[in-house]
């Protein structure tokens, strides 16, 4: 197969050779063989091709300037690249993605012709907008040029330890060991703070020799609370070390009442959670509450070791563990989670408190996730008492809200119950719902496009016609970002997609917030994108072999591989359906395939019948319940029976939120809410073709198809490895 870049390159030639026998928009010819000539380093082929470019391509004159530039600059034609750069024009600087570059050029330009003064200004200007640590790396060369070398110091520092696996640090690197030696006692000491942020970052990457290395180096040249810091970090190896070994090096330490000392608590917690010392960890929280009490260690603590007793279904432990953390601590996301645990504890004992914390959940966390959660049982509530008229308005505001959601889907359906749907409404049923301050919700359908988005949408097709589909993805995002309509320009960027599964991760990353929206508040296309169905004929056959509902088998899909045909999980699970290779024989055996290979599973038709089939296997083991079968499906049937033993639960939801694992919870909870989307979208609706374009005034033809690209499936966490609640 192809390497994408090979067949770009191929592609941008064929291109070339229509466009010159006049068959693709004026200019485009040129401008794609200027860009040719450019990645080629022929530089002077690149300068006459977007010369001539320029005269016929208006629309595209911030590319073909800022390439004009960089090929004058890289054949030694600084002044050249100057004029260029002027042309490309200062006004576009914040309305192009190339603007940052374009920026960077000119301050590096104006640097080789020794004006350190002018790059200096341009740099300042635009520094927001800057890539780094380049941003940083040449402002500090300008400083550096002119003589002032404590300001030069200060901005290497900031590449050398914000940046560590940077080429850029390496760089800074030098330059800093040249600075100490001319400035002397005059050198600027780095805050500890950025020193500390290198052996941060060695860690996210997940370096974990590099960061203990940084920590023990920094711990010996630091002091204060930097360097109480840096020792703790030296032993909080986690993740790479012996966790005995470390409880021992974090007893050892002892500082004074300093935030260090707040978190060499929190990873002594942490090592005696991981050692199953409950004794030793309660100890460890109790010190934390004595001497720290308002730490951001503390609540991490609070809820690690919560969690620790959720997944035991300790209630008498992990319900004072998360009623202090939402107690002591001002609103946020992990608040807000603390707080859900114990108020569903009270919901599913009945406890009197129940209906008042599901309203102060509501009420303290309106944009949380978790509030549709509580508003679903807080309509149970008023159902159980017979209180119509509240529940309807409970459910209402829940369907408003959250209408994709599965307690959304719920809720509809609860509405159209006769006591319910004919509950008249009451001066006080439920009347302070309207006080509480829920996220808005836009209604996307009459947005025209505005005088941005159309040029962004013009500007990405005639790149995608010169054979640059991603510039063109690049160009619209860009507009996405800053000026441009969010939704319509997803859409444009999904059209840029042929697969299923790019254009879906396209749109979830530039709307995250449609699951907010109301399917009547958007266009069609923009939910067919989100929702797509590409393989729907052999999907829908598979299931109604197998006798399960298409939709439910379509939202599994679109949760497990995203509908990419190609999909491989950590856990080995493969294509659509993301089996593994020993269920997919176990499947092909019991539906009369012939010899099987695991490779098989990458073929839709296949992965489509045997994911059909073992569904089915599934649901059957689970006597038809759904939420028990996905939770089974994702997390293995023995944690289900075991979850199942915690409560007598009275309906499907209350089994699926008592789920401790937050990723299994989600799962089922997507899936159902995927197959009522799915069905809302395309029950009783033959297939369709394609949605149209955006309607913009423009002679540019759509984008043309880019390569398809294997992509690995999304689900970050195996069967086998589930990530704590």
């Amino acid at each position: 197969m192809m390497k994408t870049g090979c067949w770009a390159q191929a592609f941008r030639a064929a291109l070339l050779s229509i466009a010159l026998a006049g068959l693709c928009p004026a200019g485009t010819a040129e401008f794609t063989a200027g860009i040719q000539a450019y990645t080629e380093k022929d530089y002077p082929s690149a300068i006459r091709h977007l010369t001539a470019a320029a005269r016929d391509t208006p629309l595209l004159s911030d590319y073909i300037y800022f390439h004009l530039a960089s090929a004058r600059d890289l054949s030694n034609d600084p002044a050249g690249a100057q004029r260029e750069l002027q042309r490309f024009g200062t006004e576009k600087t914040t309305l192009s993605p190339l603007g940052a570059k374009a920026a960077l050029l000119n301050a590096q330009t104006l640097l080789q012709t020794h004006d350190a003064t002018g790059a200096i200004k341009i740099l300042r200007e635009y520094y927001e907008g800057l890539p780094q640590p380049e941003g940083d790396l040449l402002l500090a060369q300008c400083y550096e040029a002119r003589e002032e070398r404590v300001q030069a110091a200060a901005l290497y520092q900031r590449v050398y330890f914000f940046k560590p696996a940077t080429q850029a640090a390496v760089g800074a690197a030098g330059a800093l060991e040249r600075l100490k030696a001319q400035l002397g006692k005059d050198y600027p000491p780095p805050p500890s703070e950025e020193m500390l942020t290198r052996g941060d970052t060695w860690l996210a990457l997940k370096s974990y020799a590099k960061a203990k290395a940084e920590f023990q180096s920094l711990a010996s040249q630091l002091t204060g609370l930097g360097r109480e810091q840096a020792h703790v970090r030296a032993a909080a190896d986690l993740l790479a070390g012996d966790t005995r070994t470390c409880r021992a090096n974090f007893e050892k330490l002892h500082f004074d009442r300093s935030e260090a000392d707040a978190e060499r608590l929190y990873y002594l917690s942490e090592c005696n959670r991981k050692l199953n010392d409950d004794a030793a960890m309660n100890g460890t929280l109790d010190t934390l509450a004595k001497r720290f009490p308002e730490s951001r260690w503390r609540l991490k603590a609070l809820i690690a070791a919560g969690n620790h007793y959720l997944l035991t279904h300790d209630a008498a432990r992990y319900t004072p563990l998360y009623t202090a953390a939402y107690q002591k601590f001002p609103p946020d996301q992990d608040t807000a989670y603390a707080h859900w645990k114990v108020t569903w504890d009270a919901y599913l004992k009945s406890a009197p408190q129940a209906r008042t914390l599901l309203e102060e959940q509501i009420r303290k966390y309106p944009g949380d996730t978790r509030a549709a959660s509580a508003l679903y049982f807080l309509g149970r509530l008023a159902e159980q008492a017979k209180e119509y008229p509240a529940a309807r308005e409970t459910y209402s505001t829940l369907l408003r809200v959250f209408p994709n959601y599965y307690y959304g889907v719920l809720a509809e359906a609860k509405l159209a119950e006769k006591q319910i749907a004919s509950a008249e409404a009451m001066a006080d049923s439920a009347q302070w719902l309207s006080t509480v301050d829920f996220p808005s919700r836009p209604d996307l359908n009459n947005e025209a496009p505005n005088a941005a988005t159309k040029a962004h949408i013009e500007r990405a097709r005639l790149l995608s016609a010169a054979g640059f589909p991603e510039w063109a993805q690049a160009e619209l995002r860009f507009g996405a970002e800053t000026d441009g309509q969010k939704h319509l320009l997803a859409i444009e960027v999904a059209r840029e997609d042929p697969t299923p599964a790019l254009a879906l991760r396209h749109m979830k990353g530039l709307t995250p917030e449609y699951l907010s929206l109301p399917l009547r508040n958007a266009p069609r296309e923009f939910w067919r994108y989100l929702f797509p169905l590409p393989y729907r004929e052999p999907l829908t056959a598979s299931a109604k072999a197998q006798g399960i509902d298409p939709y439910l088998l379509a939202g599994l899909i679109r949760q497990e591989s995203e509908f990419n045909p190609g999909a491989v999980s950590r856990a080995n699970a493969l294509g659509l359906t993301q089996l593994i290779p020993g269920t997919g024989r176990m499947m092909a055996h019991s539906q009369g395939f012939g010899p099987f290979s695991s490779g098989m599973l990458f073929q839709p038709e296949v992965s489509l019948r045997l994911g059909a089939a073992y569904l089915k296997t599934q649901i059957s083991t689970w006597n038809g319940n759904l939420e028990q079968t996905l939770a089974a499906y994702n997390a293995g049937p023995g944690r289900v029976r075991e979850w199942l033993t915690w409560a007598n639960y009275r309906e499907p939801a209350e089994f699926v939120e008592s789920i401790p694992f937050t990723e299994t919870r989600e799962y089922v909870l997507a899936v159902l809410r995927n197959a009522s989307v799915y069905r809302r979208l395309y029950a009783g609706k033959p297939d369709e073709p394609e949605p149209k374009h955006v309607a913009v005034t423009s002679a540019i033809p759509p984008a043309h198809a880019a390569p398809l690209r294997k992509v690995r499936a999304t689900r970050t966490v195996s069967r086998r490895k589930q990530s704590r609640a």
